[in-house]
């Protein structure tokens, strides 16, 4: 088994305050999307301008971080909620969930689409190789805080996360997310993305790839403790559950795009 690294989760302090690796995290994978759309921007068959991308990350920021708190208290802590509404804003205590913050993406694409009269597929397509870096910087907070750790594991990489109490040697499930969700994700749309596709297809892809590694990778991942009860037909975790909504819309668009004569007109 392998040891965890001794990360101290506050990356450092000013005065009294401590500035934690979440935090680094987040600035982290904004950057990386300013960046990877300010790059996609230069491409002749775009519809968004450089001018434009700052205020369209910020649309992007807010809908992550108000989406992905909404999303957590809804889909992992509604009894928590229901007990305590004013528990939806104490986000100190932490608590935010990828699908609650790809929601509040889409809506915050969809009023930035209305606002500058575009069309809103095609600017999903813009922003979705944007994502995954994000992706990639939050999985490694995951791991440097020691939570969503894995299951128990007799694998020469098992790890003994020093939180745990119960000592055991788990899957470092936030390093395969990292890997799958962040890097390879990146990869492929990256790649697909360099070339004109048709409307609606790259926002496919994405759906389709990080539902299949997010489904796979939720076998090796701990369930939350007061999840492990409701797991579907014994074994279907609530990441698995609220994945699989993901890959079929993704191949159903994906599908769509190339039989579609008005999508492959589209521009992204």
């Amino acid at each position: 088994m392998l040891k965890f690294p001794d990360i101290d989760p506050v990356a450092f302090s000013i005065g009294p305050i401590d500035v934690h690796w979440y935090g680094i995290a987040y600035l982290c994978g904004f950057a990386a999307a300013w960046l990877v759309a300010i790059r996609r921007a230069a491409y002749k068959h775009t519809i968004v301008r450089k001018e434009q991308i700052e205020d369209l990350v910020v649309y992007g920021a807010l809908g992550v971080i108000v989406g992905g708190r909404l999303g957590y208290v809804f889909f992992y802590q509604f009894d928590t909620f229901l007990s305590n509404p004013l528990w939806l804003f104490k986000v100190w205590e932490g608590g935010m969930s990828f699908h609650g913050g790809l929601l509040g993406v889409i809506a915050a694409m969809w009023i930035y689409a209305r606002k500058h009269e575009m069309h809103f597929l095609g600017l999903m397509d813009f922003v979705a190789p944007a994502v995954p870096p994000g992706l990639f910087f939050g999985r490694l907070a995951n791991f440097i805080g020691q939570e969503l750790w894995g299951r128990q594991t007799d694998l020469p990489w098992g790890m003994v996360f020093p939180k745990d109490e119960l000592g055991l040697a788990r899957h470092p499930s936030q390093l395969y997310e990292a890997l799958l969700e962040g890097l390879v994700l990146f990869v492929i749309l990256y790649w697909y993305g360099s070339k004109p596709r048709p409307r609606g297809a790259i926002s496919g892809v994405f759906l389709l790839f990080y539902g299949s590694f997010r489904f796979a990778v939720e076998f090796t991942r701990e369930p939350d403790a007061h999840l492990r009860a409701d797991l579907l037909l014994g074994w279907i975790t609530r990441g698995q559950l609220l994945s699989m909504p993901m890959i079929i819309a993704g191949a159903v668009l994906v599908v769509w795009a190339y039989r579609s004569p008005e999508a492959r007109l589209g521009r992204y």
